[in-house]
This record gives structure tokens, sequence and C-alpha cells, in this order.
């Protein structure tokens, strides 16, 4: 079956869709240094455009499944949680235009857990019976990336499946948790460049006076430093390379420094092979990873989408055998 992907950023939803043995026909994402970091680590076509000219610039080839992440800063409670009286959310709208003229058998999307209970829960049910009206069956669930991606990411995500047809709606359970086992120790990185400590930071003796352990993240905070005694990274964000607040913290042999982008990436469950762009600003690259998902919990959501997939049709051949029998 073939995906394509709106909102694709740096590919996450695609790459976990891609792993599940799905096959990728396009992307969409309008944010040019995303779509450089894109085409590093992804061959099929990239349409780098506005949602709203797609399918109307250029004609798009027909997919059986679409899939994105919309934009989840009107919803989110770090932001003004605006919604639909929001540009960005109101973007959504363009996602239902895309279902109507494409069609997909099945949507998929993902956008922060308060989605769910922004404006009472009347954003919600606007999707949803958006969706519904247009035939679609619908199950959600909330997933954290520490209990389904064996990542140490505190990261709740709402994911949206949606499906026209009502067997393979039935067929579809969501992953079981997984036990974590790998520690943010299993993450960092045992050599890291001297631009990435804090030494010569403003904000390093407030920094020492409160880092005493090595075996967690701490949040700078802008005027107080947070621990996070969970033993989880804490939600990546598209802010965190770009100054004081919300950074992530560790304390290694050597001194007091922020996450590299590669330990960033494998926090969201990418593989070392993901390759940045050589020319691309760190702040872009810490931005990037933020906006985008933890993979692997994409790719669990994916192959049980194909394992109901599969299910329903075996049901159904079988069904034809015992008609044609009966006959």
């Amino acid at each position: 079956m073939k995906v394509g992907g709106v909102f694709s950023g740096i590919g996450g939803i695609e790459t976990g869709f891609e792993n599940a043995g799905f096959s990728i026909a396009w992307a969409n994402e309008i944010d040019k240094n995303a779509c450089k970091t894109y085409r590093t680590n992804h061959p099929h076509k990239l349409y780098e455009m506005d949602i709203k000219e797609l399918n109307k610039k250029i004609k798009v080839e027909p997919i059986d499944i679409l899939a994105g992440g919309f934009p989840c800063q009107a919803f989110s409670i770090a932001g003004y949680q605006k919604g639909f009286c929001d540009e960005r959310g109101n973007i959504f709208f363009e996602v239902i235009r895309l279902i109507d003229e494409l069609k997909p058998k099945i949507v998929f999307l993902e956008n922060v857990k308060n989605l769910k209970s922004h404006d009472n829960g009347r954003t919600y049910k606007t999707i949803y019976n958006l969706l519904t009206k247009r035939g679609y069956h619908i199950k959600d669930e909330v997933l954290n990336s520490c209990k389904y991606a064996n990542t140490p990411q505190n990261r709740e995500r709402i994911y949206i499946v949606a499906f026209l047809e009502r067997k393979v709606y039935e067929n579809f359970e969501f992953p079981k948790p997984q036990k974590l086992k790998k520690s943010i120790k299993d993450i960092l990185e045992s050599s890291v460049d001297d631009r990435f400590y804090y030494k010569g930071s403003k904000f390093y003796p407030m920094l020492k006076d409160s880092m005493k352990k090595r075996d967690t993240i701490y949040q700078l905070r802008r005027v107080y430093v947070r621990e996070n005694k969970s033993n989880l990274c804490p939600t990546l964000t598209a802010n965190m390379g770009t100054g004081g607040h919300n950074v992530p913290l560790v304390l290694d042999d050597k001194d007091i420094r922020k996450l590299t982008p590669k330990e960033c990436l494998r926090f969201q469950g990418f593989s070392n092979k993901f390759k940045f762009p050589k020319d691309l600003a760190l702040s872009h690259q810490y931005k990037q990873i933020g906006n985008s998902v933890t993979m692997p919990v994409i790719e669990a959501i994916a192959k049980q989408i194909k394992k109901a997939i599969i299910c329903a049709n075996i049901s159904k051949n079988s069904k034809d055998v015992t008609t044609r029998k009966s006959a």
C-alpha cells in the first residue's frame, strides 16, 4: 500500500511506515531547511510547498494512506491554545480537503496530547465529526514514547487512525506497551565537541550549583534549574536550541553541556544513519528534531495497521471461499 505524507518535517512518520513495510509515494513540507534534511535522507518525491497548493498546483499520485502530524502549536499547553482560531490549527481543514480529493482508505494523524481536551473537547469533536461524516471509523490513543518506543523520553502524543473499511477498523489494535531497556546513559555520546559545553555561559555558576548527578537530565528554565527525577529525557521541543529556556542538559565526565543533535535524534528513535546537511545550523537541527516524532512509535502503529489489513483480507477471502462452496 502507498503512503502520502503531509507536514512531513524530516520524515519521522514516513520512516516509521517504510520500516513497517509500506511504500512512500510522496511527502509534503513547506519549511525549506526541513526539506533539505528530508532530501538528504529520503529518495522519494518531496513536494516543497504549502499544503494549500498541494493537488492544486501539482496533482499528486493517488495513495492508500494519508499520514501526517498536523501543526500542534495551536493546541499545545505550551502555546496559546488558540486551536482552530490559530492559522496553524485551521490548516487541518486542508487535510480534510485532501481527504476529499484523494479518498485514502486510511488516515493517520499525530498531535499533542492536549488535542483531545482542547476547548472542552470541541476541537477533537470537530475532527471526529469531519472524518466520520466521510465514512471513516476512528480509533485514537495517547501513547508515551518511553512505553512504546524503547527510548527514555517522556513524550505523550495522541495518535488517530481512521479507516474506511470497517473490517480493517475492527481488526486494528494499538500496540502493547513494551519494557524500557535503554537508559539515558545508552543514548549519550562518549566524546562531544567543546561547543556544546556551558563553561563560558552566564548560566554556568547556577548550573554548577544545581547539577550534581550524571544519570539524569536537567533543564535550564531561565531562572532556575530543574532536575528530571524520572530517569527520562523531558519532551524535546523545537526551541531547545535557541538559548536559555527548557534546554536539556547533562553532566558528563568533562563538564556541563547540552544534548547534541545526534543524542536528540536517538531520543526520538532515529538510527545513527540519519544525517543533517553539512551546512545546516545547529538551531535548525534542534528545531527539526523537536518538531519531529518518536519514529519507533509510528513504526509500531504502522505494523498494527498492516496486521489489521492482512487479517481483514484473510477473513474476507475465507468468507468468499465459503460462499463459493455453498453455491
